[in-house]
C-alpha cells in the first residue's frame, strides 16, 4: 500500500447514512476513529438533518442536501477547532444523524395512579392510557436530553426513558387545565386536543419535541366518581320525571305488562299513556279534533296519597316522586314535612 493509499485509509471522504428501520430516532455516524477530509462530501436524505459535536460542544448542522464540508460550511465547528484561516488538514467531530419525521402511534400510559385536584371530588387519583405522535424539532436539545450520546437510538428505548417524564407532563397539563373529574372520563378526544396547546410548550423546552396528536383513550377514575357520572347521565337520559313515566307506561303496554302494576292504577294510567300517545301522533293515527276526556281515576287509589303510595302507583321511586313535587311537575300539598297528593292531581300529572 502506498502513502497516499495508506492517507485515504485514514480519512472519511464521504458521509452518509441509509435508515433502512423505522424506529430509528438518532445515530451516530461510525467513523473507526477515522478523520474528516477538507472537502468531504455530507449526505443527508429527506427527513434528516445531520448534528456536529467538537469535544462535547454542538457544532454545525445540515438539513437534506449534499453537502461539501469547507471552511465556509462549517463556521461554528471552524471556530470551535480555532481554524483562523480556514482548515486545510483533517478534522475529528462527532456526527450525529437525527430523524425528524413524525412517529405515530406510541403509547403512553400511568403505571400509578395520578393524583390531580378536582373541584366536585377534593383529591382524586385517575389512572389513564392512550397515544401520541410525535417528532423532533430541536435536535440539540433532544441530543442532550434524551439521546445522550448512545450510538443508536431506538423508538423502544425512547418509550422507556420517556414514560414517566411524559405522564408528568400530561399530569401538570391536567391540573392546569382545571377539566373536572366528571368531564376527563367523558369527554376524550376535547381533553386531548385541550391539553396539546399546554404539553407542547413544555416537551419542546425540555426535550426538543413536539406532538403532533395526544389521544386520550380511556381514563380509570374511583368508583365514588364512577357513580356519579353514572347518575348524571341517568338524569340526563331521563329529564323530567313526567316524561319519564309516560315513556314507561308505553314500554309496559307495548310489551303486554302490568305498566305500573298495584293499587288498581294500571287501566287509569294506561288510559292517560293511550290518550297522551294519541295527542302526539304517535300512534300511527291522526290526531283527534278534540281531545277525550282525562280518564277517572282508578277506582283502588284512595282519594288521598303519600309519596310512598303515588311512587308505588307510577313504578317509580319515593325520591323521584318528592323531586317532581318539589319542582312543581306534580301538584300536592305540604303539610308540615310531608306531601298528599290528591287522586285528582295524581290524574292531572298523568294527563
Amino acid at each position: 500500500m502506498g502513502l497516499m493509499d495508506f492517507i485515504k485509509s485514514q480519512v472519511l471522504e464521504i458521509i452518509e447514512w441509509t435508515d433502512d428501520s423505522r424506529d430509528t430516532l438518532s445515530y451516530r455516524f461510525p467513523d473507526d476513529d477515522k478523520e474528516i477530509k477538507r472537502g468531504a462530501q455530507l449526505i443527508v436524505r429527506e427527513s434528516q438533518v445531520v448534528q456536529f459535536v467538537y469535544l462535547g460542544q454542538f457544532g454545525d448542522q445540515f438539513g437534506p442536501g449534499k453537502h461539501s464540508l469547507v471552511t465556509d460550511n462549517i463556521p461554528v465547528l471552524s471556530r470551535l477547532q480555532g481554524w483562523k484561516y480556514g482548515f486545510e488538514s483533517p478534522f475529528k467531530a462527532d456526527v450525529y444523524y437525527v430523524t425528524t419525521r413524525l412517529f405515530t402511534g406510541n403509547k403512553w400510559g400511568t403505571s400509578n395512579p395520578v393524583m390531580v385536584r378536582d373541584q366536585d371530588f377534593g383529591i382524586v387519583r385517575l389512572r389513564a392510557f392512550g397515544t401520541y405522535d410525535f417528532r423532533i424539532v430541536d435536535v440539540p436539545r433532544f441530543l442532550k436530553e434524551v439521546a445522550g450520546t448512545d450510538v443508536h437510538f431506538r423508538l423502544d428505548e425512547f418509550a422507556d426513558a420517556m414514560r414517566s417524564r411524559l405522564v408528568s407532563v400530561f399530569s401538570e397539563a391536567l391540573a392546569e387545565s382545571r377539566v373536572p373529574a366528571l368531564d376527563i372520563a367523558t369527554r376524550y378526544s376535547e381533553l386531548g386536543e385541550a391539553l396539546l396547546p399546554l404539553i407542547n410548550p413544555v416537551i419542546k423546552a425540555k426535550y426538543g419535541l413536539e406532538m403532533g396528536s395526544f389521544i386520550i383513550e380511556n381514563v380509570s377514575v374511583p368508583p365514588e366518581v364512577e357513580a356519579a357520572i353514572d347518575k348524571r347521565s341517568s338524569m340526563a337520559a331521563v329529564g323530567n320525571l313526567n316524561d319519564y313515566v309516560k315513556y314507561q307506561m308505553a314500554q309496559g303496554l307495548e310489551k303486554g305488562g302490568t305498566g305500573v302494576g298495584g293499587l288498581g292504577a294500571e287501566m287509569a294510567v294506561g288510559m292517560s299513556i293511550a290518550k297522551e300517545m294519541m295527542n302526539q301522533g304517535l300512534a300511527g293515527q291522526a290526531t283527534p279534533a278534540a281531545a277525550p276526556p282525562a280518564a277517572p281515576a282508578a277506582p283502588g287509589l284512595p282519594e288521598m296519597l303519600s309519596p310512598a303510595d303515588a311512587a308505588k302507583a307510577l313504578g317509580v321511586s319515593e325520591a323521584d316522586v318528592i323531586s317532581s313535587l318539589e319542582a312543581g311537575d306534580l301538584k300536592g300539598k305540604r303539610i308540615g314535612s310531608q306531601w298528599r297528593i290528591t287522586r285528582a292531581q295524581l290524574n292531572a300529572f298523568l294527563q
